[in-house]
């Protein structure tokens, strides 16, 4: 069996990320987003939701974590940053173009992190506790919904089955389009869900698009996968 030369991870890891990143994610335009209501799956300690709202864009956040306390989520960040940042500079299947090295990757992380959980404390409302495939939204909640670091990149702790009812709920709440970032697993190597997701008949109402964008630092995950209603 070949060796892996992925970042091992053994478990879903709390790490946060910023507006800055999640735009270039997901090729997101501030303009666009104004007046438009956003889901952010899985979102952890990133801090979107934060900066987003005080752009004056209503984005509502979705993660199992928002069950804890601000302490008990501070108290997991920085072990997980840590074991992260211990390793990911000497796996090969990272650019390091934009985050320059893994200290420079860190104070990002650090400061999305601090920004959620101010944020967390100041505004509750705005984080939902849950997990995937289930959603406590009404159908057609939000224009657009985000996920990003957690189906495909995870391919080997989550079934296809997983990925199709998450798709499926995903877009019942959402009467515009998902995005989902990226589509390649930790190992850099296209998920070989999305040929299945694309022809299973359940989703059959739905158009999956590989959109390009300019930003890589996992390697070959410079893009996302769009679903809209055919």
């Amino acid at each position: 069996m070949q060796a892996k030369r992925g970042l091992q991870l053994d478990r879903v890891v709390l790490l946060g990320r910023t507006f800055d990143e999640y735009c270039r994610y997901f090729l997101l335009n501030l303009e666009d987003l104004v007046g438009k209501t956003v889901l952010d799956v899985a979102s952890g300690v990133s801090s979107f939701c934060a900066e987003a709202n005080a752009r004056g864009i209503p984005v509502t956040s979705f993660d199992p974590i928002y069950s804890l306390t601000p302490e008990k989520i501070a108290e997991r960040c920085e072990p997980d940053l840590q074991s992260v940042f211990r390793a990911i500079g000497s796996v090969p299947t990272y650019r390091w173009t934009y985050y320059k090295n893994p200290e420079h990757m860190r104070e990002l992380r650090k400061f999305a992190s601090s920004t959620f959980l101010l944020d967390y404390q100041a505004h509750p409302e705005r984080y939902i506790s849950g997990a995937l495939p289930k959603l406590p939204f009404e159908h057609d909640s939000f224009d657009m919904t985000l996920v990003s670091y957690f189906l495909f990149a995870y391919q080997d702790r989550l079934s296809c089955e997983f990925h199709r009812d998450s798709i499926l709920e995903i877009m019942r709440v959402t009467r515009g389009e998902a995005r989902i970032y990226p589509t390649v697993t930790f190992e850099a190597e296209p998920s070989h869900y999305l040929p299945f997701l694309r022809s299973d008949p359940t989703l059959r109402d739905f158009e999956f698009t590989v959109i390009k964008t300019d930003f890589e630092f996992l390697l070959n995950s410079n893009s996302f996968l769009r679903v809209r209603r055919i």
